[in-house]
């Protein structure tokens, strides 16, 4: 299906018939989600990808009960940074230089840019920039599974407390963004497959300055 295709056929599926993504799919939505962009190319979250059954049975009820949980074949966690440090800014720029080389004085320019606009924010500004960078790659992860003709759910209702205690994600100073239940939709169960999906008009969505 051509990418606009794909748009129209996918949509926040409510019920999953549980069955498995083939692992190739599951690894080309992950390099996509992968190669999103970032601010400044940080990466400041990993996602966590829950396959386990029974981790999904508990983590279903930190997620309001929702059935798309235990119904989906794969649950991605968006973990986002809990904040930046200058740790994480010297492994970034250590990994740029080991990826590209380059020049010692040019990357410790950089190195200083970074900790001057990030190193110095306080924790809940960094976790909330961090946030967002995720929310970046969940967007592409969502495009990519419906490429691979893959369901995808993101969802925001979870308690983040819950799922980050589930998951041990504050021991690893993570803290959960936004999670995605990848899989197929149940198209006996689910009532929203069949109806039309509903989207803004151009005209009130878009405005052009020419």
């Amino acid at each position: 299906m051509e990418i606009i295709e794909q748009l129209n056929w996918r949509y926040a599926t409510k019920a999953m018939n549980g069955k498995k993504i083939p692992q190739e799919k599951i690894d080309r939505i992950l390099e996509a989600a992968r190669l999103a962009p970032s601010s400044n190319g940080l990466q400041p979250f990993e996602i966590i990808v829950v396959s386990n059954q029974e981790l999904k049975e508990k983590i279903r009820p930190a997620a309001f009960n929702q059935p798309q949980i235990t119904g989906c074949s794969h649950l991605l966690v968006f973990a986002a940074w809990d904040q930046y440090t200058p740790e994480r800014i010297d492994g970034f720029i250590a990994h740029t230089a080991a990826t590209r080389g380059g020049d010692p004085e040019r990357l410790e320019r950089q190195r200083q840019s970074l900790m001057h606009n990030f190193g110095r924010m306080d924790q809940d500004r960094g976790y909330a920039h961090a946030a967002r960078q995720a929310y970046l790659s969940l967007g592409v992860t969502i495009v990519a599974a419906a490429a691979e003709g893959v369901d995808g759910t993101p969802m925001e209702g979870f308690d983040p407390e819950q799922l980050d205690a589930i998951l041990d994600l504050r021991s690893k100073g993570l803290r959960s963004a936004v999670i995605i239940a990848l899989g197929y939709r149940d198209t006996e169960k689910d009532w929203l497959v069949h109806l039309t999906k509903v989207r803004k008009d151009k005209a009130q969505f878009v405005t052009e300055l020419n």
